[in-house]
């Protein structure tokens, strides 16, 4: 079940008996995998598929509930389990594909079977004596914090390592100059010489013709 009117006015009632000596929590371990034990490791250097463990001890068997409170601060029922070892999940359920329950004398502990993203936040052991709510102190999980790095800018290649295309070398203002000059220079040659030899072509053109009259 998600966060209802009924657990939130529950948790706020509780918020005023925090602790109090009465729920403490214990120990905290991650795991490869079920069957293989790992030396503790810091709760927020968690990797996506470790298995968790989390222990709470209460000082009065009374039964004790797990509750996550998310990233976004929403808080959701995990588990009831009773003084005598009968747990209870989410939807009344006896079994979670998520998490398991147990307990052991008055340790009351919560495995996450295969940690993921939406399991990250604080996990809160709770029982209820004489009418009052005990909080143990939030325990949190987290992964890794990822950053971002940003692509470095590749520096300057020095020119002396490039070997130079002449074809892509930029033209010398001078040489190009130059280069102008001679094809003006060429215009004003032949096109009047061109002009002359049309000329020369028509007036033989026409005495030609006056001859075969």
């Amino acid at each position: 079940m998600d966060t209802s009117p009924a657990l939130l006015l529950l948790l706020s009632l509780g918020f005023c008996e925090y602790g109090h000596g009465v729920v403490q929590p214990l120990h905290r371990r991650a795991k490869e995998n079920p069957s293989t034990e790992s030396n503790a490791l810091d709760i927020s250097q968690l990797r996506v598929g470790q298995r968790l463990e989390l222990d709470c001890q209460t000082y009065k068997d009374s039964g004790a509930s797990w509750i996550h409170q998310d990233r976004s601060g929403t808080l959701h029922f995990i588990a009831f389990i009773s003084s005598l070892a009968r747990v209870t999940f989410e939807g009344n359920q006896r079994t979670s594909p998520r998490f398991e329950a147990s307990k052991d004398n008055t340790i009351y502990r919560l495995v996450v079977k295969s940690f993921t993203p939406r399991d990250e936040g604080r996990y809160f052991c709770v029982m209820n004596f004489n009418q009052l709510l005990y909080f143990s102190p939030g325990q949190r999980a987290s992964l890794p914090v990822t950053t971002t790095v940003a692509p470095s800018t590749p520096g300057a290649t020095p020119t002396r390592n490039i070997t130079e295309d002449p074809k892509l070398q930029t033209p010398d203002p001078e040489g190009r100059m130059q280069e102008d000059l001679n094809f003006f220079c060429h215009i004003f040659i032949w096109v009047p010489l061109a002009g002359a030899c049309l000329l020369l072509l028509i007036a033989l053109v026409i005495t030609i013709v006056l001859c075969q009259r």
